[in-house]
């Protein structure tokens, strides 16, 4: 920035930085013996990497990326140069200049691009974008005993005006040695794949001060459309878009659309926006978006001769993606390792009768584009997995609900990532009772792990135990009473750290059954440092709770099942209103209601639910004002 008036520009485009040169190409030239101090010959292999954008060129138009000149000749010892579609690389030898030609490049297209070219012998291989490399011959291997004495490079000419590079670069590094392609590749942002780039590329910028304000040191593309949801893809990351009608902000990080700033919206009323048939009733929904592939949802449905589904959203709407085989399935899980993505079914029945109960993690494979079966871990009626990170290591808990059909009093497990081997392995065993939901959460430094515990055999009045990491495994922490608690759900709002459990039933040991009881609300008291009741809210059958925001407002939406006698119940929407604790504000009208997911788009906010009672889920848009 601070050579601007000197013909350098800092500019922001498409999500990075680079150089702009319009000055006299004397400007961004030195002499070669400030690089070559103590050997004045040219390395006999070397890479050279450079990451450029440059729109497209007219057919007859060339441009230098860099130059390597004697003296006062115009003719290069050594060079590259960009024409519409092609790349050179210039060298002098043997009282000639030598051009090698590499065709259909396609590096003129206004999009970042990083190139490596790898000279060693008689071969130049260039590489773009971590790419299948291409590699030319030379008529004899590169000298070498190049001499640079006397020698000048000059950064994007030729010496001339004519030819200057229109484009800018953010990184040009010579590497003496072998390819380079090595170091930077693969890269999961190939375009922008980085050995040395300058630090003042790599940041924010930094406030001009007043002497600078003519000079637009930074830039950036917008767009400003008064609601019409401009594309968003590889070709426009790093854009921004204005939206006048909802007056935000937003950044496209070549997929979607991120809010940077938009004015604080507020929950009006919800409304019907997808009926979405399923293979069959529905138990638990897990709602996940994939970088650079898009945002997904999987059912886990009864049915085990029609599997469960995996949906994607496009064009405003799920739409069926992938169908896996699944086993009564009763729930999944999204989470990562690294950059291996995994999705992991509960299944409750084995495949065939008296067989072994399996559950499945399946990966994600970037070449088929669909998830594959990746291992089988042995449960039991599992119900649910939860994943979660401690320390750089990846862990998954499985709620085992029974053994055989009378046995809930067995252990559930947690499996940990073997890094060697490349898959999870057994780290703790924890005795259960009829285990349901496993809910991870963090607190300053400290890691907990609660579980819903449901029905010992005889009643659903029993103790469900929140445990604490300590010494590399979890420790019961405190023993909450519930009934028939079948998911757990944290969150904070400010400083405060609550916890709400959906009791399902209560069943005592006389056989008195009671649908229409408690779920509860605890709240963390740093006084005695354990949860405490904070609010009691009446729920029918309580299965799940989901915590959202809008705007600056907190909700809970609770999925009521039955009360007794019917199914067909409301589920409430309960907003947060800080003394007063959550009062209900909507009520939904549901059908054997078993989860709710909130999930954002660009396009909004919403609220999906599954039914435990039917082929039918439904999507539900928050309307705000």
């Amino acid at each position: 920035c601070d050579r601007a008036q000197d013909g350098i520009r800092m500019v922001q485009s498409r999500g990075a930085r680079g150089f702009q040169f319009s000055g006299s190409p004397q400007l961004f030239s030195f002499p070669a013996s400030q690089l070559f101090i103590n050997c004045i010959f040219f390395p006999a292999e070397f890479s050279i990497v450079v990451t450029l954008k440059i729109p497209q060129m007219a057919p007859e138009k060339s441009e230098y990326i860099f130059t390597l000149l004697e003296g006062d000749s115009d003719e290069p010892l050594l060079g590259l140069r960009l024409s519409q579609n092609k790349f050179y690389f210039l060298q002098k030898g043997h009282g000639s200049r030598k051009r090698i030609t590499f065709k259909a490049v396609g590096l003129d297209d206004n999009r970042w691009h990083t190139v490596v070219l790898a000279v060693t012998g008689r071969y130049t291989i260039l590489t773009v974008d971590c790419g299948t490399p291409l590699e030319l011959e030379l008529e004899r291997p590169f000298p070498d005993n190049l001499d640079t004495t006397g020698s000048t490079f000059f950064i994007a000419s030729r010496r001339r005006w004519n030819g200057l590079f229109s484009g800018l670069i953010r990184q040009l590094v010579l590497l003496p040695g072998s390819d380079a392609t090595s170091q930077i590749c693969p890269s999961s942002k190939a375009r922008l794949s980085a050995l040395t780039v300058p630090q003042a590329l790599l940041h924010l910028p930094i406030k001009p001060s007043s002497t600078d304000l003519p000079l637009h040191p930074y830039e950036a593309e917008v767009r400003v459309t008064a609601g019409v949801i401009p594309p968003c893809g590889n070709s426009e990351e790093g854009q921004l878009w204005f939206n006048t009608l909802k007056r935000g902000l937003f950044l496209c990080d070549g997929i979607i659309w991120l809010n940077m700033l938009q004015v604080k919206e507020k929950l009006d009323y919800v409304e019907d926006h997808q009926d979405l048939f399923t293979n069959s009733e529905t138990f638990d929904i897990e709602v996940f978006h994939m970088t650079s592939v898009g945002l997904f949802m999987a059912t886990a449905n009864r049915d085990s001769n029609l599997g469960s589904g995996i949906y994607k959203w496009t064009d405003g709407r799920f739409e069926r993606y992938q169908n896996i085989s699944t086993y009564d399935a009763q729930a999944w899980q999204y989470f990562t390792v690294g950059k291996k993505k995994f999705l992991v079914v509960a299944n409750c029945r084995s495949k065939d009768a008296g067989d072994q109960e399996q559950s499945v993690i399946y990966k994600w494979s970037s070449r088929k584009l669909k998830f594959i079966r990746y291992q089988t871990l042995n449960t039991h009626s599992a119900r649910d997995w939860e994943a979660f990170n401690i320390q750089d290591e990846t862990f998954l808990a499985v709620a085992n609900h029974r053994q055989g059909n009378r046995n809930h009093n067995i252990d559930s497990v947690i499996y940990k990532w073997n890094p060697v081997t490349q898959f999870f392995e057994v780290n703790q065993t924890i005795p259960t009772t009829g285990a349901y939901d496993w809910e991870f959460f963090t607190i300053g430094p400290y890691y907990f792990l609660a579980v819903a515990n449901t029905f010992n055999g005889r009643s659903t009045v029993i103790d469900s135990t929140i445990y604490i990491w300590l010494g590399g495994m979890f420790q019961p922490y405190q023993f909450i009473t519930t009934f028939g608690a079948i998911d757990w759900e944290m969150f904070q709002i400010e400083n405060r750290v609550f916890l709400a459990v959906a009791n399902s039933q209560m069943l005592t040991e006389e056989g008195k059954i009671l649908y229409s009881i408690n779920s509860t609300i605890y709240e963390l008291s740093m006084t005695s440092q354990t949860f405490i009741k904070f609010q009691d809210i009446e729920t029918n059958s309580a299965l799940d709770w989901e915590y959202f925001t809008v705007g600056d407002d907190k909700f809970l939406v609770v999925a009521n099942s039955y009360d007794g006698n019917s199914y067909s119940l409301n589920s409430v929407i309960y907003r947060w209103q800080g003394y007063e604790g959550f009062i209900p504000v909507h009520r939904l009208s549901t059908n054997g209601c078993r989860d709710w997911e909130y999930f954002n788009t660009t396009d909004g906010s919403y609220l999906i639910y599954s039914s435990a009672r039917a082929a039918l889920s439904k999507v539900l848009k928050l309307r705000t004002i």
